[in-house]
């Protein structure tokens, strides 16, 4: 059973850096697209950012483009997405997904915190 693990969430001040990391086990990540999704308190979770199974190709919501980057390590069977300059507004709890066969993996999350 594939399973996803996210990891890297913390307390951040605004204008600092964080690194999340999504791994897989029980499976591989290289036949599959994966993206980052995130939920504020009270809100629908929502798209983040998106990268094609060989990272020929990645997409960001505006409201990230810019400030994060999403990449991936196949042989590390990792995804990771590096989040810059960011802002109060990015506090949530974020979520990697793929969908395998028509069926939906999301891991637990981990929690991003951007606070003075």
């Amino acid at each position: 059973q594939l399973q996803l693990v996210e990891s890297g969430g913390g307390l951040v001040q605004p204008g600092g850096s964080l690194r999340l990391s999504c791994a897989a086990s029980g499976g591989t990540l290289d036949d599959f697209a994966v993206g980052w999704f995130h939920q504020a308190p009270g809100k629908e979770r929502e798209g983040v950012s998106y990268i094609n199974r060989r990272a020929g190709s990645a997409n960001y919501a505006d409201s990230v483009k810019g400030r994060f980057t999403i990449s991936r390590d196949n042989a590390k069977n990792t995804v990771y997405l590096q989040m810059n300059s960011l802002k109060p507004e990015d506090t949530a709890v974020y979520y990697c997904n793929l969908v395998q066969e028509g069926v939906h993996y999301w891991g637990k999350g981990t929690l991003v915190t951007v606070s003075s």
